[in-house]
């Protein structure tokens, strides 16, 4: 596992550090991952293009815009979902630490066992167990002591919230699970094998307003643990639970492209670009 990159801020970026600190953030955080011009084409049509931003430690940056603006497509090109897509192409630089993403050498696999995924609906398997569903990434990593297996379990569940619930039904199958539920088990079977980065793509969209607050709940209590990305439509739930933002638009040729990047509290009080007070307020979507 490589060691994240501590950035010293210079003079060329007082302003990003003044920003950073208005914000209640760290201008010296250690950048986990870094993205330099990402652009993402199916069948050599441009889906997304020119995205450049960093994502700190301990963090949790929101990807927001409207629909068609490349959110989940960028997420998927963070940890090579688009590898099993025969006409994608990911062009740019994407680096895990001092690992480049895309180099022929790195092995997609691993790699997703250091950035994990949680999707947009709740996708236990559903014939396994709790106990199996939690295990998985670490059995099909190899693992198989038991006792490895029960305390990691344990411990993802816990971090997950739901240990509680389930400590006392672990063989039951995941589909007896409330959709909130589902969504935790799966949220710690990604945890289990302790990922550096958590991809979310919109993780509360299929889920009721109580399980919706406890999953952003969650999502606040785990960037002490793990660096998490997140989509979201919800404007109130950028707000709340990430710490940075990326604003993304689809372009006049219909590719999406990064508008603005930034502490979550400026962007939506004192944007840079026209184009994202107006996103945040409502004005178009």
């Amino acid at each position: 596992m490589t060691d994240a990159v501590t950035v010293t801020p210079g003079a060329e970026n007082a302003a990003t550090v003044r920003a950073d600190e208005a914000a209640g953030l760290n201008p010296v955080a250690a950048v986990v991952m870094t993205l330099a011009d990402v652009a993402v084409a199916f069948d050599g049509r441009t889906a997304v293009r020119d995205v450049t931003f960093d994502v700190h430690a301990g963090e949790v940056t929101s990807l927001i815009g409207p629909s068609g603006s490349g959110k989940t497509t960028l997420l998927r090109a963070l940890n090579r979902m688009h590898d099993t897509v025969r006409t994608a192409a990911v062009t740019g630089t994407v680096r895990l630490g001092d690992l480049d993403v895309y180099a022929p050498s790195t092995d997609p696999t691993l790699l997703r066992s250091r950035v994990g995924m949680v999707f947009q609906r709740p996708n236990p398997f559903p014939t396994m167990s709790i106990y199996e569903n939690a295990v998985a990434g670490l059995k099909f990593n190899g693992i198989r002591k038991k006792a490895l297996l029960d305390e990691a379990a344990e411990s993802a569940l816990v971090a997950a919230a739901l240990w509680d619930s389930v400590k006392d039904r672990m063989s039951a199958h995941a589909s007896t699970l409330s959709g909130g539920e589902q969504q935790r088990l799966c949220i710690a079977r990604a945890l289990a094998v302790e990922p550096e980065v958590l991809l979310m793509d919109e993780p509360t969209s299929a889920l009721d307003p109580i399980a919706t607050k406890r999953i952003e709940e969650l999502v606040v209590e785990l960037k002490d643990r793990v660096t998490i990305i997140i989509v979201t439509h919800n404007m109130q739930q950028a707000m709340r639970v990430s710490d940075r933002c990326a604003f993304l638009l689809m372009g006049e040729d219909k590719a999406g492209e990064l508008i603005e990047y930034g502490p979550t509290a400026q962007l939506f009080s004192e944007p840079t670009d026209p184009r994202t007070l107006d996103y945040v307020n409502g004005r178009f979507g």
